[in-house]
């Protein structure tokens, strides 16, 4: 499956469960384990396993793999391994402990979103 296929469906997941802060990097260049990482916030541990949920159901429906799935029981911060593609689904509290942002960050990637280029960063 096309990477940019695969992104644009876990950003649509997560917007659907109103994941907030959804921001995507393309780590290409810093890993050969993966291409995109993916971090968003959910407000629940609740939220934060549906929003997990939610790319799951998504990126199977589009016949992709899973690879695996870390966190579920505790729910602050669950992980989802779609082999090109990590998605990081987390409470804002932990997301801003682990700053994977300064980990990961630096080159945003950029989404078309309605015939013009939209950030997939989203302000409080």
């Amino acid at each position: 499956m096309d990477i940019r296929r695969k992104q644009r469906a876990v950003v649509e997941a997560l917007e659907d469960v109103k994941g907030r802060d959804v921001v995507v990097y393309n780590v290409a260049r810093q890993t050969a384990f993966f291409e995109r990482v993916v971090i968003a916030s959910g407000d629940s541990n609740r939220q934060v396993n549906a929003l997990a949920a939610s790319v799951q159901e998504k990126v199977k429906a589009l016949g992709a793999k899973v690879v695996g799935v870390e966190g579920r029981r505790n729910g602050e911060w669950v992980l989802v391994d779609l082999g090109d593609i990590v998605v990081h689904v987390m409470h804002p509290a932990v997301r801003s402990y682990y700053n994977l942002e300064e980990l990961w960050g630096g080159r945003e990637v950029r989404l078309k979103a309605h015939g013009k280029t939209a950030s997939r960063r989203r302000r409080k």
